[in-house]
């Protein structure tokens, strides 16, 4: 890598904690090609970015910025892990680090606090920002079906009761 190719990675990944929520620090130890492919494929289902870059160049990035904290994480061959949903990047590298034991999850950051690995852990059991979005719009929509069940129930009422009466007089 040039000095042109390390200003431009410098830069992008100031972007990326400019720009990000969350982000997620691991250690590589012994991943094959097929498993990084993987792992990478389904960090961007989810909406999330895994790159390799050297600790030194991540370093200068995080400078001053709300991830400079991780900078102590940064020994060894690291990788970072993120995205705007702090839930859907937890949870692909958790439930990644379950399943492939030579990816460990070091620790992470949520815009600025430094996270460790059961915190992370911890944020990937929650549900994601879509799920919760959902929900919501559950709570609110059932009270007004609810309503609208209410409103309704009276005149159908007496639409039994009219019903009832005219099978009534036509049985006489």
């Amino acid at each position: 890598m040039d000095r042109t190719e390390k200003r431009a990675f410098v830069a992008s990944m100031a972007s990326v904690f400019a720009n990000t929520s969350m982000l997620v620090v691991t250690r590589n130890k012994g991943l094959d090609v097929a498993a990084v492919t993987d792992l990478r494929r389904r960090m961007r289902a989810a909406g999330a970015t895994y790159k390799v870059g050297k600790n030194r160049l991540v370093t200068l990035a995080a400078k001053g910025t709300p991830f400079e904290g991780i900078t102590p994480l940064l020994t060894g061959p690291t990788a970072l892990a993120w995205a705007q949903d702090p839930v859907s990047v937890a949870k692909v590298a958790v439930e990644f680090a379950k399943t492939n034991d030579k990816l460990e999850i070091l620790g992470g950051n949520l815009d600025g606090q430094m996270l460790d690995l059961n915190q992370v852990k911890a944020l990937a059991e929650l549900p994601s920002l879509d799920v919760l979005r959902a929900q919501l719009v559950g709570l609110i929509s059932t009270p007004a079906t609810r309503i609208a069940g209410v409103v309704q129930a009276p005149a159908g009422q007496l639409a039994r009761v009219f019903g009832a009466y005219a099978d009534k007089g036509e049985a006489a």
